[in-house]
């Protein structure tokens, strides 16, 4: 199972505002943009963009995507501490 950190994508944080998930989204899509970043991983990181937006800016899913991040941290939390901390040492050492 691999948990899949929305709010790490858009660049926020869990209690972002609604406003601020539509203005990270914004950055991000402008940055990642196939148009406008000729990046080969550019599409696939739009396409991740465009998910966490879809997810995290309707109440109903993102409340559905919290209480699993928050069920995950609980039933293993050895594999997310595992996730967590390989994105962390990927992000540092980049």
């Amino acid at each position: 199972m691999s948990l899949h950190d929305h709010y790490a994508k858009l660049g926020i944080q869990p209690n972002a505002s609604i406003d601020a998930i539509k203005a990270a989204y914004r950055r991000n899509a402008t940055k990642y943009h196939p148009d406008r970043n000729a990046a080969p991983d550019a599409p696939a990181r739009f396409r991740e963009i465009q998910e966490a937006y879809d997810v995290l800016s309707d109440a109903e899913r993102r409340k559905a995507y919290d209480d699993y991040r928050q069920r995950s941290l609980i039933d293993n939390p050895l594999e997310v501490a595992q996730e967590i901390a390989a994105k962390y040492l990927q992000g540092v050492l980049q």
